[in-house]
């Protein structure tokens, strides 16, 4: 667990930001200048806020109201930037290595064949930095941070740039780091495919403050948070389990809690636990049973709220079960439908609105 506090003053910015981080990725989205790297930097200790506080797993790395502040290199961080920052003299294995020297004598950690297994490296060990590609980069740079056996982990948006495909390429890396690391990880990002995909908790940054804090899924419901709901991506994280596969039909049956939704085929195994954003844009309401649609996803849902969200749309939350979906309306829909908290309706979903997170 990673308790930070920060407070500080420079140029016209002030950081003023608290928040805990569990095991896993916790994501801290904001727009550029939100104070996102700032964060980062304070809990690396590549800055001495005015005031703060940064507690990983009950070990205190800075108290300025106590007077304490550990030295960078004793903090155990290890970071990721966005350059990867390879040393290019070395090859692979020799920049793989030397995050392994800075290793503290006895502490716990994965093994060099280990990491390089993780990430599927061994091909490249021989090669310099030069002959690599952006994501193989990140991916070397990501194993030299994980075996200077690191108490807590720092990325700061490590695929912001890499191109579409470079990304696809590396984010299968990032899950499997994060369902096997016992450490958490902060994730510094703008891009909320990236937190769908890989944060487990979100932070939500503006001006140098925190907006709101906590499940990805929690926050994605809110409609009281403009930075989300503004989005036109806006929409609910849904944790899902492929249920069943129908090949003949090209489609994969997803369950969540409260109902289930038929995708085009997906390749992942049944029982394969994966989230879905459904974005709000991509739900339409009716106040019948429709017939006679091309959409495989007609759900029984119930009003739970709606909230204007600019001079002529809504949104509504709904209801499925135990799972909060939005759907995002016109007002004038909303008051031909005579629409209210309370009331049944059915949500209409595209197969093809759920992207894979």
């Amino acid at each position: 667990m990673l308790d930070i506090s920060a407070r500080h003053a420079f140029g016209g910015f002030t950081l003023d930001a608290a928040f805990s981080a569990p095991p896993g990725v916790t994501a801290v989205f904001g727009a550029s200048g939100a104070g996102k790297s700032t964060v980062l930097a304070v809990a690396a200790g590549l800055l001495r806020p005015d005031a703060g506080r940064v507690v990983v797993d009950g070990t205190v790395l800075l108290d300025t109201a106590a007077g304490v502040e550990v030295p960078v290199e004793r903090r155990r961080c290890g970071v990721v930037f966005q350059d990867g920052r390879l040393l290019p003299h070395l090859s692979v294995e020799a920049n793989l290595r030397y995050g392994l020297r800075r290793a503290p004598r006895g502490a716990d950690g994965p093994g060099f064949g280990d990491v390089v297994d993780l990430l599927g490296i061994a091909p490249l060990l021989r090669r310099r930095p030069r002959a690599l590609s952006g994501g193989e980069r990140q991916r070397v740079a990501l194993g030299r941070a994980l075996l200077s056996r690191p108490r807590l982990l720092l990325m700061d948006e490590p695929l912001a740039a890499l191109d579409a495909p470079r990304k696809a390429d590396i984010l299968p890396f990032l899950e499997r780091l994060r369902d096997l690391a016992a450490l958490p990880i902060l994730y510094v990002t703008h891009d909320m495919a990236e937190v769908d995909r890989l944060a487990d908790t979100l932070v939500l940054m503006e001006a140098g403050r925190v907006l709101a804090a906590g499940p990805v899924a929690a926050l994605a419901a809110r409609t009281n948070l403009p930075l989300l709901t503004n989005r036109r991506d806006a929409g609910a994280v849904l944790a899902c389990v492929v249920d069943s596969h129908d090949p003949a039909r090209g489609l994969t049956r997803l369950a969540f809690p409260g109902g289930a939704l038929l995708v085009p085929l997906r390749p992942e195994p049944e029982g394969t636990a994966l989230r879905l954003r459904v974005r709000a844009r991509d739900v339409a309401l009716a106040t019948q049973a429709p017939a006679g649609l091309s959409s495989h996803n007609v759900l029984p849902a119930v009003i739970a709220a709606i909230t204007p969200t600019g001079p002529h749309e809504v949104l509504a939350t709904l209801q499925i079960g135990a799972t909060a979906v939005l759907a995002r309306l016109t007002r004038d829909s909303a008051a031909t439908l005579g629409l209210a908290p309370g009331q049944a309706v059915f949500a209409l979903l595209k197969a093809t609105a759920a992207d894979h997170g």
